[in-house]
């Protein structure tokens, strides 16, 4: 294992520090590990609180800040936050407005933000929540009963997060959600595993001549293991099973997102062939993103997202966002 660390069991809070000391607009709680919007919280304004295990960078700790979240929990790599970190975020971003939590699909991450949501309830704090289950590869994985909630999460953040910064209501914002998160569908493919720093080796064996088709964020088995394909192939391994589990026809958001060890010309390269497999199936990407915005470390590989997005939602889009990972209009 060779990575940029001092210690195995100190690369959260090292990482976290390094946060503090790079990215202007965000403050740092070390003790609760929470990435905070420097002017949180905002009276008046729905807070919007995201998180989950590191290791998935930029996503949750870079997209906070104007016009995205206000608040993002970091777990240890892979590992949930707890409902104390929760709770410690919902209540620094609480402008009397209500906060939603925005939930992957991880049984750790839905069990510990619903007991996080009662805390916060009994404190007097209204939160409500949306729980993101796009991942079309398998319906129950190994850390989830149903859908693993993966790339949507990043849209519907950016999404949310505009209609918050433009003072709609807590009921307006769970709505949002759940309309985008009902409309996005992802699907991965992994050549390589990942290595955690804390256990020093891949977390699965993979074969130099295979690749992993429908794999998990945190290394959990996809649909099948196959021979290592070329790129035409894998774009439509990842563009088929979208286009078959909903109807995508119409405008979209699509986000090509990198796994951490995969060379942006390579994604760039399979975009270019994932694009014509959409228009023929009826997909009009009026907004794309290709780059890492979800990642497992260092693992070679791709997850593809799409989005159906009506007037409302490319608005939101398009609106300005300030944060680490995203930037545009502001």
């Amino acid at each position: 294992m060779k990575k940029f660390i001092n210690d195995p069991t100190t690369v959260l809070a090292d990482a976290l520090r390094g946060v503090q000391a790079a990215v202007p607009g965000v403050r740092v709680d070390l003790d609760n590990r929470v990435i905070l919007r420097a002017d949180a919280p905002r009276s008046g304004k729905v807070g919007l609180v995201s998180g989950g295990g590191s290791g998935h960078e930029p996503m949750h700790g870079g997209f906070v800040g104007p016009g995205m979240l206000d608040a993002a929990c970091a777990g240890e790599v892979f590992t949930s936050p707890t409902p104390d970190q929760m709770l410690a975020a919902t209540k620094a971003v609480d402008g009397g407005a209500g906060v939603l939590h925005i939930v992957k699909n991880y049984t750790g991450d839905v069990l510990n933000f619903e007991m996080a949501a009662e805390l916060a309830s009994a404190e007097g704090i209204r939160v409500e929540s949306v729980v993101v289950a796009d991942d079309v590869a398998v319906e129950d994985s190994t850390w989830t009963a149903g859908r693993r909630g993966v790339g949507t999460t990043v849209i519907l953040e950016k999404i949310v997060g505009a209609a918050a910064e433009a003072g709609q209501d807590l009921d307006a914002v769970k709505a949002l959600a759940e309309k985008v998160s009902a409309n996005g569908r992802s699907m991965g493919v992994a050549l390589t595993s990942c290595t955690v720093p804390a256990a020093g080796k891949p977390t699965f064996e993979l074969p130099d001549d295979q690749m992993e088709v429908g794999v998990g964020i945190h290394g959990e088995p996809g649909r099948h293991r196959e021979a290592l394909a070329s790129a035409r192939e894998i774009a439509r391994m990842l563009v088929d099973p979208i286009l078959h589990d909903f109807d995508a026809s119409g405008p979209a958001i699509v986000m090509l997102s990198g796994l951490g060890g995969t060379p942006l010309i390579e994604l760039y390269l399979l975009y270019g062939e994932i694009a014509p497999l959409l228009a023929a199936g009826g997909v009009d990407a009026k907004r794309i993103l290709v780059g890492d915005y979800i990642t497992s470390l260092d693992m070679a590989g791709a997850s593809l997202t799409v989005v159906k997005a009506d007037d409302e939602l490319l608005r939101l889009w398009d609106a300005p966002v300030e944060t680490a990972g995203l930037r545009w209009g502001a």
